[in-house]
């Protein structure tokens, strides 16, 4: 499940909220242990992923870094060649 947060942190161009919102639901999902929450527990769990985006767009807004912005096409084709390498059969 965790597999789908992603570094949002340092991407030109920044992380859009849906990005934000994304992770934040894989983060509550994986804590809660429910991919899909009852009726009874909906209200409650959008709640919560709507306060951890807010508190994850804010930290990626105030963090600082001297580094230079990485483009997120070059680090997805990393990721996919790590990938490759990886589950080469």
């Amino acid at each position: 499940m965790c597999r789908n947060i992603r570094n949002l942190h340092n991407f030109e161009p920044p992380a859009t909220g849906e990005e934000i919102r994304a992770s934040a639901l894989q983060y509550v999902r994986k804590i809660s242990g429910l991919n899909k929450p009852s009726a009874a527990n909906a209200e409650a769990f959008e709640r919560a992923v709507d306060a951890v985006a807010e508190v994850s767009a804010r930290l990626l807004g105030e963090l600082v870094t001297n580094a230079p912005p990485k483009n997120r096409e070059v680090e997805a084709a990393k990721a996919r060649a790590r990938a490759a390498q990886r589950f080469a059969a």
